[in-house]
């Protein structure tokens, strides 16, 4: 007996174990909707805009591990999607999104918001495909699944034309996968670790880089284990964070471009670098012929293509990072580091990771009044791009109870709000926070409507300087302090004539919404703000903290040189 397609999508999400489906309606998917529907078993969630539908679903996939499903109709409705699935695929994230299309007959004809999804997509996704066979359905959307979750994760397209949802076809779903081609690795070559496990025992200035591999395998646990086992120091990227916890004696911090200076000197100073599913981006090396000059690199990572690309390596190892480290306990064995030790720990106490206490309500007041407040739930963080993020990855405390989930390949202003919610709607018995910068928020601040209608209540802590504040540090350290185009107040006639300093004033905009909101002027606000923000659980709360426009995020390497040469 022949069905619908339609009627096999929403097989094929049951099958899959889908439970929630991030969504906006359009004609060419009202199909796909009426059936999901009918159905009533997968929860839909609605956002008010499509980036931000991706970014929310982002947010549910990396608090779940499992990939998360956004459908979209065509034209502006699957452009609109870009950016978030351009941010997902560079950092790693596990996520199928179906586009709606118009009928197979249709497409070439410039028909009505007719778009090339897949030609606009095949860079920016793992995999995208259009569905022109019904019987092929069920196949690739099993395919879908498979490539977006194996291997080294990533988004996934499916653009499905009108007619193929309303054809009938085969009604089986495929339970296996077989690919030519697409053989993701799964084991370990011994060979290679061994040779790795040499070098490590070998050196008398090793050091550990854990990248977001480590996060997204789940390996901190084994990280944390190797690293005790050893005793060698660690350091992490911005997307590493939290693979060990941040009061570990182990950690030292994040390293590059606002990385700590014990960090950047430890890379500087090591003779080998164990370095674990990072990528070597230019934020994390600076000068590539600077980077780590003394030591021989090994490199463990689940892609090969991310192997010696960036920064040639001396034992390449293509390996999941929870796979290679739990063989590597195997082995792992206390090595003999107290000069290095007390080395690092002089960089440490020369120029510890700090802002000044005297100058009222400080950014670094602001995270440290978070990690005490919420020091014993179990809390997911997010954060948009700007000057907070580094803020907030800075002195941010993550252990086994917390999780940092932030944009880190792509940058991507206005990712932080969706994605807290999706990672509430994910886990709604977890507190999640979202530290955001008054720029980043303006960009998708219009899903607190979201939040409210699917009643998924997040904290969001605004810091407000007034400005665009990353690039405004770029113009008062490289430009002169020529503040071009990053003030967001309004404009001094404006204000002359009875203009608001700036807009919007967020606590109207808050009670306009129906949420929780608080001002916080002063650096002995900021505890009994959080305290009462984590006493509401009905709604979501926005905690506006007024901070100075000039405030810097340092360290700070200097553009273009080695990251030891930095601005403290």
């Amino acid at each position: 007996m022949k069905i619908a397609g339609k009627k096999l999508f929403v097989k094929a999400l049951k099958a899959e174990g889908v439970d929630t489906i991030f969504a906006y309606p359009g004609g060419v998917i009202t199909d796909l909707l009426d059936e999901l529907g009918k159905d009533g078993s997968i929860r839909i969630v609605l956002p008010r805009h499509e980036q931000a539908l991706v970014h929310a679903a982002e947010g549910y996939a990396r608090a779940t591990g499992k990939p998360a499903v956004c459908l979209v109709t065509s034209g502006p409705g699957a452009t609109n999607t870009i950016t978030g699935l351009a941010d997902a695929f560079l950092d790693s994230v596990p996520l199928v999104l179906f586009s709606g299309q118009v009928a197979t007959g249709l497409v070439g004809n410039d028909a009505f918001q007719e778009v090339d999804m897949v030609g606009l997509c095949r860079n920016i996704t793992k995999y995208a495909t259009m569905v022109t066979n019904r019987d092929d359905l069920g196949r690739l959307i099993k395919e879908a699944f498979y490539i977006a979750s194996t291997g080294k994760p990533g988004p996934v397209v499916l653009d499905l034309p009108k007619n193929i949802q309303t054809a009938e076809g085969d009604p089986d779903y495929p339970e296996t996968v077989n690919i030519r081609g697409y053989k993701p690795p799964e084991g370990v070559h011994i060979g290679q670790l061994k040779k790795a496990w040499k070098v490590l025992k070998n050196a008398k200035r090793p050091l550990i880089l854990a990248g977001g591999g480590v996060n997204i395998s789940g390996a901190q646990e084994e990280l944390t284990t190797f690293a005790e086992k050893t005793g060698v120091p660690v350091v992490t990227t911005v997307m590493g964070r939290g693979a060990i916890p941040t009061v570990h004696p182990l950690f030292i911090g994040d390293a590059g471009l606002h990385g700590s200076y014990a960090c950047n000197q430890a890379i500087a100073a090591c003779d080998v670098l164990f370095s674990i599913g990072t990528r070597f981006n230019d934020r994390i090396t600076g000068d590539l012929n600077e980077f780590a000059p003394n030591a021989q690199i090994v490199h463990i990572d689940i892609d090969s293509a991310s192997i010696s690309r960036n920064v040639v390596v001396d034992v390449p190892i293509v390996a999941d990072a929870k796979v290679a480290l739990e063989k590597l306990n195997e082995w792992a064995t206390h090595l003999d580091l107290m000069d290095w030790a007390r080395m690092i720990e002089k960089w440490n106490s020369k120029y510890p990771m700090s802002m000044p206490k005297d100058v009222g309500l400080t950014p670094q007041a602001i995270v440290e009044g978070i990690n005490d407040i919420f020091n014993d739930d179990e809390i997911i963080y997010t954060t948009d791009v700007g000057q907070h993020q580094m803020w907030a990855t800075q002195f941010l405390s993550l252990d086994e109870k917390k999780q940092l989930i932030t944009s880190g390949g792509f940058g991507t202003m206005g990712f932080g709000f969706p994605a807290a919610i999706g990672a509430k709607l994910a886990h709604p018995e977890k507190g999640v926070i979202c530290v955001s910068g008054d720029g980043s928020f303006q960009m998708n601040m219009q899903e607190m409507a979201t939040s409210v209608v699917e009643h998924a209540p997040v904290i969001v802590c605004l810091m407000n300087n007034y400005n665009l504040g990353m690039v405004r540090q770029m113009q008062d350290v490289y430009y002169g302090k020529r503040y071009v185009a990053t003030c967001l107040k309004s404009h001094e006639e404006d204000i002359e004539k009875g203009a608001p300093v700036y807009v919007p004033d967020f606590m109207k905009w808050a009670e306009s919404y129906g949420i929780h909101h608080i001002q916080v002027t002063k650096r002995e606000e900021v505890i009994p703000a959080l305290e009462q923000a984590r006493k509401w659980k009905d709604k979501s709360t926005l905690i506006e903290f007024l901070i100075r426009e000039d405030e810097l995020v340092l360290p700070m390497v200097r553009a273009g040189k080695a990251t030891t040469d930095m601005i403290l």
